[in-house]
C-alpha cells in the first residue's frame, strides 16, 4: 500500500478535541494545480447551472464562478456528449487566462465518467448511482449476493479508477442521503451509516487498486443526518487507516435566509470540530452567490486560536450523549421550558422604542391599532428581555417579559414578568419568582454543588465570553451531563460589529452545533444596536428549524439547479412557496431532475420533480403519484395532492 500521511490520533472519537479547535489533518489532494486537505486553506467551489451543450454560457458563468471566490467549479455531465465538451469549455477559460480546476459531476453514466475524467481535473461519482441498481426494491441479500454485487461493481468502476491514475485526476467519492443503492438501503436502511457504508465500499475498492487521489463528501438535506455520516465517515477512515479530505455542503439547502442557515448549522457544526477541507454552499440562487457564503464560513477558521481558555477536557469516552445519534438531553421542566417542549425563543429588545407596540411586529405579534389587539405570527417569540427599561403599554399575554433582578423586585404587578439574576444576587435573594427564576451563568463557571442547590424553578442561562464559544459551552453541558443536572438551559450569544449575513451564519453555526447535539432547551441571540430586531428573531427559528428541534414555517428542500435542470428553479421554488408557505411543519422537495428527485426527497412529504421538458412527476414521499404531469397545472395538482392527504389549511393572509 501507498506510503499515506498518518491520521492524527483521535481524542474526540471523530475529531481531535471536544473542547479545543484542532482541524483534522487529512492527505493532501492535488486537483490540477490546487491542492485539498493537508495544511492547505478550506477550499471554496461551487456547480454551474447552464447547459453543458452551451460552451459559451458555460464559460461566462464559469468566469463569473472564479471571480466569486470559487477555487474549483463542477459542471454537469450526464451523457457522453456533455462529457466530450468539457473539452471545448476547459479550452476556452484556458484561452482566456482562467486555470481553475474544473470538475465533472457523473450520476448513471460509467463511460461519460471515463471519457470526463481525460479531460477535467477531477470526476465526482455518487456510489448510488454508478454502476449500483437504484430502483427502490427491498432485497434480502445473501452474504454471497451481497459479495456478488460488489464483484459486479468493482468491474465496472475499475476502468474509471485506471484512467484517473494514468491521467492523474482526483476523484471524489460522493454519497447522497437520498440516493443510496437497493443493496446498500436493503442492508443498512436510509441512515447515515448507510451512507458511510456506501463511500467506504469504493474507498476499499480504489485502495486495492493502489489509487488514492480521493475527497469523499456524505450530503443530505437533512443537517442531523449530514453531521452523524460524516462523523461516521471519519471515524470508519481512522479505524481503517484512511484519512481523506472531506468536502462539506447541506444538499438541497433552499434559498435566501433560509438556505444560509441551513447550510450554516450542517457545515459550521463539522468546521467546529476541525473537519472539512472543502466547501460547497447548496443554494437555490446563481451559483456565483453561494462562493461568498462558503468564504465567510471558512474564514472564522483561517485563523482560529487552538485555545482561548483553560477548558474542561471532554473525555470522549465517557459521553452521555451519542454525537452519531440525535437525542435531545434529559432536562426538567420549567413552566414549559425544558422536557419534551420544543426549544423558546428569546429576544432582548433594551433598544427598541418601548413606548411603541408596533415594534413588536419584528417579534412576530403583530399589533392591530383600531382592535389594540395582537396576532401572533409562525414565528413569534417566546420571551423579550428588558433589563431595566420599562414598557409604557400592555405586552400581549403569551409573551414573557424578563428584567433583571432589581427592576423585577421593583414591579407592582409581576405578571407574566420573571427575574434574571446574577449568581451573587440569587444565593443572597430573599424574594424569588414561584414559577421561573432565570439565572445568568458563564460557561467558564461550572459550580456542581451550587446548580445542584438551585431547587426546581430555575432556568439557566448560558453565556460565554469567547469570541469562538461553542466548545467552553458544550465543555459546559458534558459537565452538567456527568453531574445529573437536569437543569434547563437557554444558550446566549452575541456577536458585534458583524454583517447581518455574518451573524446568521456565525449564530447558525455556534447555536447549531449545540443543538444537533442535543443540547438547549432556548436560543437567546442578543440584538446588538446595529441589528435588525426582526432578522434576530428570524435567525433564531431559523436555527431550531434548521436543527429540526422546532418547525415554524414550511421547509422547502430545493436543489441548486445545474445543466441538467429541466425548469426555472429559483422562479418555480419562489412560485411554490407563494402558495404553500403557510403549510406549517410541510417539507416539500423540489428538485430540477430525476438525479436528484425521487433520492433526495427522502426526507420530504411531497416531491416537485422535473421529468422532461414541461412534464412534472409528483411525489408523496418516494411514491410517484402523478406522472408527466404539465408545468402549467403541476403546482395545483402538488396542492390537490396536500388537501386529498388532510394537510392543507387555508392561508389566513
Amino acid at each position: 500500500m501507498e506510503n499515506v500521511t498518518t491520521p492524527l490520533v483521535l481524542g474526540g472519537i471523530y475529531c481531535n478535541s471536544l473542547t479545543d479547535y484542532s482541524r483534522f489533518i487529512t492527505r493532501e489532494v492535488y486537483i490540477g494545480d490546487v491542492p485539498m486537505g493537508g495544511d492547505n486553506p478550506i477550499r471554496i467551489q461551487s456547480m454551474t447551472t447552464t447547459d453543458t451543450m452551451d460552451t459559451m454560457a458555460t464559460v461566462e458563468q464559469t468566469i463569473r464562478m472564479v471571480n466569486s471566490g470559487c477555487e474549483y467549479v463542477r459542471i454537469t455531465a450526464p451523457s457522453m456528449k456533455e462529457a466530450e465538451n468539457l473539452a471545448n469549455i476547459k479550452k476556452e477559460l484556458r484561452n482566456r487566462g482562467y486555470n481553475v480546476p474544473l470538475v465533472a459531476d457523473i450520476h448513471f453514466t460509467p463511460n461519460a465518467a471515463e471519457a470526463a475524467a481525460r479531460i477535467v481535473e477531477k470526476v465526482r461519482v455518487n456510489p448510488g448511482n454508478y454502476a449500483d441498481k437504484k430502483r427502490f426494491e427491498n432485497i434480502e441479500y445473501t452474504q454471497l449476493a451481497y459479495q456478488a454485487e460488489l464483484e459486479r461493481i468493482y468491474k465496472k468502476f475499475k476502468p474509471l479508477v485506471n484512467i484517473c491514475k494514468e491521467y492523474g485526476t482526483a476523484m471524489r467519492i460522493g454519497t447522497n442521503h437520498g440516493s443510496l443503492s437497493d443493496r446498500i438501503m436493503s442492508h443498512y436502511g436510509d441512515t447515515p451509516r448507510g451512507m458511510v457504508e456506501s463511500a467506504m465500499e469504493f474507498i476499499r475498492m480504489c485502495e486495492d487498486m493502489n489509487y488514492y487521489n480521493l475527497v469523499i463528501s456524505m450530503k443530505a438535506s437533512n443537517t442531523q443526518v449530514m453531521v452523524q455520516a460524516y462523523r461516521l465517515l471519519v471515524e470508519t477512515m481512522v479505524k481503517e487507516g484512511m484519512n481523506y479530505p472531506l468536502h462539506l455542503g447541506v444538499t438541497e439547502a433552499g434559498d435566501g435566509e433560509d438556505g444560509r442557515i441551513k447550510s450554516a448549522v450542517g457545515i459550521g457544526t463539522l468546521l467546529e470540530d476541525g473537519l472539512g477541507d472543502t466547501i460547497r454552499v447548496s443554494l437555490t440562487e446563481d451559483p456565483e452567490f453561494e462562493a461568498p457564503v462558503a468564504r465567510s464560513l471558512a474564514d472564522r477558521y483561517a485563523k482560529r486560536p487552538v485555545a482561548e481558555h483553560l477548558r474542561q477536557v471532554i473525555d470522549p469516552g465517557n459521553l452521555k450523549y451519542n454525537p452519531f445519534e440525535y437525542n435531545r438531553r434529559e432536562s426538567a421542566v420549567v413552566q414549559n421550558i425544558g422536557g419534551h417542549h420544543h426549544p423558546v425563543v428569546m429576544l432582548d429588545v433594551r433598544a427598541e422604542n418601548l413606548k411603541d407596540p408596533h415594534f413588536l411586529n419584528a417579534a412576530g405579534y403583530r399589533y392591530n391599532a383600531g382592535l389594540d389587539k395582537y396576532n401572533l405570527a409562525d414565528q413569534a417569540a417566546d420571551l423579550v428581555f428588558l433589563g431595566d427599561e420599562l414598557p409604557s403599554f400592555a405586552f400581549p399575554g403569551n409573551l414573557r417579559q424578563v428584567y433583571n433582578y432589581n427592576t423585577w423586585l421593583s414591579l407592582k404587578d409581576r405578571t407574566n414578568c420573571y427575574p434574571l439574576f446574577l449568581a451573587t444576587e440569587f444565593i443572597k435573594a430573599e424574594v424569588k419568582d414561584p414559577s421561573i427564576n432565570f439565572l445568568l451563568i458563564n460557561a467558564l463557571h461550572f459550580d456542581e454543588a451550587f446548580m445542584k442547590a438551585l431547587g426546581d424553578h430555575v432556568v439557566l442561562i448560558l453565556e460565554t465570553s469567547a469570541e469562538h464559544g461553542m466548545t467552553e459551552q458544550r465543555a459546559f453541558f458534558n459537565r452538567m451531563q456527568q453531574a445529573g443536572i437536569t437543569l434547563p438551559v437557554i444558550i446566549k450569544r452575541s456577536y458585534k460589529a458583524i454583517s447581518n449575513d455574518d451573524l446568521m451564519l456565525y449564530a447558525a453555526t455556534d447555536l447549531g452545533a449545540l443543538l444537533t447535539d442535543g443540547f438547549g432547551d432556548g436560543v437567546w441571540l442578543v440584538k446588538e444596536e446595529d441589528q435588525d430586531l426582526a432578522l434576530v428573531n428570524s435567525t433564531s427559528f431559523g436555527i431550531l428549524q434548521a436543527t429540526r428541534t422546532r418547525i415554524s414555517k414550511t421547509e422547502y428542500i430545493s436543489c441548486p439547479s445545474c445543466g441538467r435542470t429541466l425548469f426555472d428553479l429559483q422562479e418555480t421554488t419562489q412560485l411554490i412557496r407563494s402558495r404553500t408557505d403557510h403549510l406549517k411543519g410541510i417539507k416539500i422537495g423540489i428538485m430540477g431532475c430525476i438525479v436528484n428527485g425521487p433520492g433526495e426527497m427522502a426526507d420530504a412529504d411531497y416531491g416537485y420533480v422535473g421529468t422532461g421538458p414541461g412534464k412534472i412527476t409528483l411525489y408523496r414521499g418516494k411514491q410517484v403519484v402523478k406522472k408527466n404531469v404539465n408545468t402549467e397545472r403541476a403546482l395545483d395538482d402538488l396542492i390537490e395532492l396536500i388537501k386529498e392527504d388532510g394537510n392543507w389549511t387555508e392561508s389566513l393572509h
